[in-house]
């Protein structure tokens, strides 16, 4: 059986993929598997070695992780050239959330108001900072305002995500190119299960 290892920073993009997946047409023959860090320092400090630890052969990784405050480009190459010292970087994918996941959830109030059982918040996406969610720095802080604090990291995730658009619509670019990116590994190891 093939895999799809998530490498993740925390817990909520977990909980976030669960939901997307169970949504997304993911092969039988394919599993996935979650390998959850303690933040942003334990996923980069450690992941060159579990990467090359990994012992089950038809692996394919999508690597998650939070742009915060950082420079996206250079955290991306960062994290690819620790996979290429760990040998699989042709298995691997790195996708960054600019700045936070939660900027996921800014991209599709339609959702957020679904899955956090609200009222007139998808209205919201017409205005400026909610057209282009992936611009605002704290995205986390902006969800909690927005929803009055009903939106908690975990269960929030979950909820939310039950409901986001998986057709490209999202206003959160960086949450388009995950999309994009889980397509590629599911392509990539459909292909490789056919050739072998």
């Amino acid at each position: 059986m093939s895999c799809l290892a998530c490498i993740l920073e925390e817990q909520s993009a977990a909980e976030m993929l669960k939901v997307l997946f169970s949504r997304i047409d993911v092969p039988k023959n394919i599993s996935i598997r979650y390998v959850v860090f303690e933040g942003k320092q334990d996923l980069e400090k450690q992941i060159e070695r579990k990467l090359r630890g990994w012992q089950q052969a038809e692996t394919f990784f999508l690597i998650l992780r939070d742009q915060d405050a950082g420079n996206c480009i250079e955290i991306k190459d960062a994290l690819k050239e620790k996979s290429r010292a760990a040998g699989k970087i042709d298995k691997t994918i790195v996708r960054i959330a600019c700045h936070e996941l939660e900027s996921f959830y800014l991209g599709d109030l339609a959702a957020v108001e679904k899955g956090l059982k609200l009222s007139n918040i998808a209205s919201r996406q017409r205005e400026q900072k909610y057209r282009e969610p992936d611009k605002l720095v704290s995205a986390a802080r902006e969800l909690r305002i927005l929803t009055n604090d009903r939106y908690q990291k975990m269960c929030g995730s979950r909820s939310i995500a039950s409901f986001l658009k998986v057709d490209g619509t999202n206003r959160s670019k960086s949450f388009n190119v995950l999309l994009s990116g889980i397509q590629k590994a599911i392509s990539t190891l459909c292909v490789n299960a056919a050739i072998v």
